[in-house]
């Protein structure tokens, strides 16, 4: 019989990337460092999170989220499981294709550049 965590109301389950003891400059962190922000992979969604359109976390996505609320779970020895409020998560790590952007053109509307109060021969040349 295999045991398993399922999150329940507004809460997510993530894993905790590993504390970084280095940063990429090479600069060494003490131990009592701690960031405010935490990374980490979405393991498990619960059906709220997940039927929510206004939420777009699935599992496996990494996320940014603060640890003030996130609740250890003792379920692995190393002890990197957290359920996670959804208002916790600041941020879904996303990655796109190379060549395309973000937004295609169909889904950002072109904002009006004319401005009719703006006459070019008011401004001065420099």
């Amino acid at each position: 019989m295999t045991e398993f965590v399922e999150p329940l109301g507004p809460r997510i389950l993530i894993r905790k990337d590993e504390s970084r003891q280095k940063t990429r400059g090479g600069i060494v962190l003490p131990d009592q460092a701690e960031i405010p922000t935490i990374t980490g992979r979405v393991v498990a969604v619960s059906l709220e999170v997940e039927n929510d359109d206004e939420f777009p976390v699935k599992k496996y996505d990494k996320v940014l989220f603060h640890p003030k609320h996130a609740i250890p779970v003792d379920f692995e020895s190393d002890n990197l499981l957290f359920v996670v409020p959804v208002e916790d998560v600041v941020a879904v790590f996303r990655r796109t294709e190379p060549g395309t952007s973000l937004h295609s053109s169909s889904d950002v509307e072109q904002d009006n550049l004319d401005f009719p109060d703006d006459d070019p021969d008011d401004h001065e040349d420099y």
